[in-house]
């Protein structure tokens, strides 16, 4: 059984896994998105998240401490420069993960994993929202001004 056992270990040692979620990430963040396998998807998104919540703060701390996982010098110019600044208001869930079927050799379910925030085709077609509506309680203007927006619908006259 696998109680208690969160990651995938993705049928490699962890030496393997290590450098192979380091590359992948590290390609994620130049090419902005890649297509892999479900698994490994799921695997690198847990894996580059904290990443990239790190690269908000741009200090050298956080440097170094997103180049001992990527291991790789442009990556972490191209995260800190390029992608941090466009998920700086974004709290969380900067990656998505599509599910595009088969392949053809071996029938694996393949998946291509991609940086919301640099998807043009998806920003472009989805209509700007207006700022989100807190779940907490309103304020007493809010409730003043409620019945007021209701107070100009009359009431038609009866027809005799």
């Amino acid at each position: 059984m696998r109680h208690n056992k969160a990651v995938n270990h993705l049928g490699r040692k962890s030496g393997h896994r290590k450098a192979l979620l380091a590359n992948m990430a590290s390609s994620l963040i130049l090419h902005k998105r890649i297509t892999t396998t479900v698994a490994k998807a799921k695997a690198l998104k847990s894996y580059v998240e904290p990443l990239i919540t790190k690269s908000k703060e741009d200090t050298t701390h956080s440097r170094r401490v997103v180049f001992s996982y990527l291991k790789d010098k442009n990556a972490v110019t191209e995260l800190f420069r390029t992608v941090a600044p466009k998920v700086a208001d974004r709290p969380g869930g900067y990656t998505r993960v599509l599910h595009l079927g088969f392949r053809q050799g071996d029938a694996a379910d393949m998946a291509l994993i991609e940086l919301v925030d640099f998807n043009e085709a998806a920003l472009a077609s989805a209509p700007k929202a207006a700022k989100k509506s807190t779940r907490r309680s309103r304020s007493k203007k809010a409730e003043e001004a409620a019945p007021a927006a209701e107070a100009p619908v009359a009431e038609a006259p009866a027809a005799e």
